[in-house]
């Protein structure tokens, strides 16, 4: 399970996610829409699916219905589905990716990728989405900034507090956005992907 909030305090103010602001001027266009354009290369995790407790890869999916591996695939297509929801299947998977949330079987992996590329790893910037159900209270009281379709709410830690859930039990939504204080990187779970994008530089994503 997830982690109660421990690490996380609020934000003084939203000043620190201004260059988000400033940043996302549209919604749902490209991966700048989700992240911050101007580094180097971008990363998108795919969120796996899963049975019993085993985690399945999109390739492992794509597989099992004769489906093309490619870097814009998406879920619902590697299932052969018509539309936007994948196909059940399950001799395939039991329950399909998650969406809005970094699963907490790579939270870990993610952080530990990415501590080494920032100089401020003490200092990082968590924003969650005003929208997901029981919210904790202290995270609903944090002050909030808006981008086009979204507003989040702005809290601070060091780049391990992305393994906590901003929400109550049994929600254990993670930070829609995080970014360390130095920009060096910033992640973006958007709310209706069930994959996380990361803009970075080309030696953090390789």
């Amino acid at each position: 399970m997830l982690p109660a909030v421990t690490l996380l305090t609020h934000a003084e103010t939203t000043a620190p996610a201004d260059w988000i602001v400033a940043a996302l001027r549209t919604f749902g266009a490209s991966v700048t829409s989700i992240v911050p354009e101007g580094f180097a290369a971008y990363a998108r995790i795919l969120h796996p699916a899963s049975d019993g407790g085993r985690l399945i890869s999109w390739r492992e999916v794509a597989a099992a219905n004769g489906t093309q591996v490619h870097a814009a695939m998406q879920f619902a297509a590697l299932t052969r589905a018509a539309g936007w929801y994948p196909n059940e299947q399950p001799a395939v998977y039991g329950r399909p990716p998650l969406t809005g949330e970094l699963p907490e079987e790579l939270v870990a992996t993610v952080v530990s990728c990415l501590r080494p590329w920032t100089s401020t790893p003490e200092t990082c910037w968590f924003a969650s989405w005003e929208g997901w159900g029981r919210l904790r209270p202290y995270v609903a009281l944090a002050p909030a900034f808006k981008v086009p379709q979204r507003r989040y709410h702005l809290l601070t830690g060091p780049i391990e507090a992305a393994a906590e859930s901003l929400s109550e039990p049994p929600f254990t939504n993670t930070a829609s956005l995080w970014w360390p204080d130095d920009r060096a990187w910033c992640v973006a779970t958007e709310v209706d992907l069930d994959s996380t994008h990361v803009g970075c530089s080309r030696a953090c994503l390789d």
